[in-house]
């Protein structure tokens, strides 16, 4: 790991003083809080609060968009409060009926459980386990007996049920909608009487979900939690949610040349919005960074910064080192040969090399002026990414692998 990046890290252990400074942090990236109040009062109480999030084991990996949720529990853990992080083992049977259209097809309690292995292997990747609580619905769930489910049931009517969009949506096209469906945001919310939870974080699209939670507390005599809502998390794409159905995601268990090749083909635009969902790098810090883009930095040497974040993160310090090397074989670009000819360029000067000097050099073209002209037609990629601009350079002090056409490949190393 570079000692810049090492600097950059130890500035995010820093630990807000005050409730008003935790309240910020918390809030950064946050899509809404209910009720931010209620929540400060909480915070200046100077008591650990129980922080809910629950996760429903329905296929073996995570990715990226779920850690967004993650990390905001990493957070709470750095102020000083306690994770329960639910493993819906029981709703999981259930299929939570959240935006879709359809019935869910149930899962077995083998694959459930299964499920629910893998997932406590991955999230202590970003957990601290000495402040974590791994919890399991069906603990109380299978205690409650139908006669407590029927009671639960009967705390709320179909037509309050009906509120929900995603209900409403398929009760008017007249779609099928299972009764069993019902069952899950009354389990949910009945969850966090159970685990007496303080605030609970749920995507923007649990809400109904999230504020049954609150209704069954106050119901119950407990104090109501605050609720937290989390943006979801665009996939690579830019648009539509990260997703493993729309093969848009990345996953936390891929291979750091993977994860690094997927990261650094992001929009810049994009970029911004991983770094306030997943970097665990300060607000200062990130706007420093906006800065440095804004003076004229090449953006691509930012996303260098989260690329090798988030791969170290998953695969230990040191794993970003060469993730670069291999980030493009298998992201767009098919197989790439082994045997790849490797090239040591001198920058010129800080602002580095123009590409089409470095196509040429690596003798990808003849000339400087085919390389331009490919790069007009977006024949030539770096890192997997296709570059247009003429005067796009090559940063010192990286390694790229350029690419000319379909076959013509060269693994480049600009010296400062």
């Amino acid at each position: 790991m570079r000692p810049f990046f090492r600097r950059i890290l130890s500035k995010v252990r820093k630990v807000p003083h005050t409730a008003e400074q935790a309240l910020a942090l918390i809030k950064r990236g946050s899509e809404e809080i209910l009720l931010e109040d209620e929540l400060l009062d909480k915070l200046r109480s100077g008591r650990p609060l129980r922080v809910k999030a629950g996760f429903d084991p329905t296929a073996p990996d995570l990715h990226l968009g779920h850690t967004v949720l993650i990390n905001k529990l990493r957070q709470f853990q750095e102020l000083g409060h306690q994770v329960l992080f639910l493993i819906g083992d029981f709703t999981g049977m259930i299929g939570d009926p959240t935006g879709k259209n359809q019935t869910r097809l149930p899962l077995t309690r083998d694959q459930v459980l299964e499920n629910a292995r893998s997932y406590e292997e991955q999230v202590f990747k970003i957990l601290d386990p000495a402040k974590t609580e791994i919890l399991f619905n069906s603990s109380w769930m299978e205690q409650l007996g139908a006669a407590g489910m029927i009671q639960l049931a009967s705390q709320h009517t179909v037509a309050r049920m009906l509120e929900r969009d995603d209900f409403s949506k398929r009760f008017k096209s007249n779609q099928p909608i299972a009764i069993h469906e019902f069952l899950y945001p009354l389990i949910q919310g009945w969850d966090s009487v159970e685990m007496k939870a303080d605030v609970e974080l749920g995507g923007t699209d649990q809400k109904f979900n999230l504020l049954m939670g609150r209704e069954l507390q106050k119901a119950s005599g407990q104090s109501p939690q605050t609720v937290l809502m989390m943006p979801l998390l665009e996939g690579l794409d830019g648009v539509q949610k990260m997703s493993k159905s729309l093969g848009n995601y990345i996953g936390v268990t891929e291979s750091p040349s993977e994860m690094y090749g997927k990261l650094m083909s992001i929009s810049d635009d994009l970029m911004w919005r991983y770094f306030d969902l997943l970097s665990f790098r300060s607000n200062e810090d990130i706007e420093g960074l906006k800065r440095r883009v804004g003076q004229g930095e090449n953006p691509r040497d930012i996303k260098i910064l989260l690329a090798e974040e988030l791969v170290e993160r998953f695969h230990g310090e040191g794993a970003a080192e060469n993730a670069n090397k291999g980030a493009g074989n298998k992201f767009k670009w098919g197989e790439i040969p082994e045997d790849m000819p490797e090239f040591e360029l001198r920058a010129e000067g800080a602002e580095g090399i123009p590409l089409p000097n470095v196509v040429q050099q690596a003798g990808l073209t003849k000339t400087t002026g085919q390389a331009r002209d490919m790069m007009k037609q977006g024949a030539v990629r770096v890192d997997g990414e296709p570059v247009r601009d003429p005067k796009f350079r090559l940063s010192p002090g990286a390694t790229y692998v350029c690419q000319a056409g379909k076959k013509r490949f060269a693994r480049v190393k600009v010296l400062e």
